[in-house]
């Protein structure tokens, strides 16, 4: 297993953190969780540069990756319905996409990554979240509940380009 592939796999233990976290939500918890969502998002940036600097993409990095990319969004989302913040619609929004991209993944002969559409609804996801998780005071409730709704829109854009077959050249 390759380096960047090895970073990939890390993100997962930064998933149990953020459960517990936000399960007893104090501000000081909600901080860390905070910092713990955002250098997992990092990590997802530095296993892709890696992979390309290195010269190591491989196939079960690009199936690894999006799939731990999705167990950290659906993670702290699941936790924020729980706690009231986002309405579970939303994230069943988000969560219906993710399986139906990996299931059409999988009868794909070839694994492609992700266009610059999957990176923008990725991007902001980790904004959303992360305002959703910080303790900010309640005057920031209206743009991170915007910025929630634009991921879900970007979701479902990013879902249907990545499915609408594109023209060969």
């Amino acid at each position: 297993m390759t380096l960047p592939n090895w970073i990939t796999f890390s993100r997962l233990l930064g998933i149990p953190f953020l459960l517990y976290g936000l399960q007893n939500p104090t501000p000081q918890l909600r901080w860390i969780c905070v910092v713990v969502f955002l250098a997992c998002a990092l990590t997802d940036w530095l296993d892709g540069y890696l992979a390309r600097k290195l010269n190591q993409i491989s196939d079960l990095g690009k199936f690894l990756d999006p799939l731990v990319d999705k167990l950290l969004v659906l993670a702290p989302l699941l936790s924020l319905i729980q706690l009231g913040q986002v309405p579970a619609w939303g994230v069943f929004i988000i969560l219906a996409r993710e399986l139906a991209i990996a299931g059409w993944r999988v009868n794909q002969s070839t694994i492609s990554g992700a266009n610059i559409w999957g990176k923008l609804k990725t991007v902001s996801q980790i904004i959303a979240i992360a305002l959703l998780i910080a303790p900010v005071p309640s005057s920031w409730d209206l743009p991170a509940i915007i910025a929630f709704w634009l991921s879900v829109a970007l979701t479902v854009i990013s879902g249907i380009i990545y499915v609408v077959p594109r023209p060969s050249v």
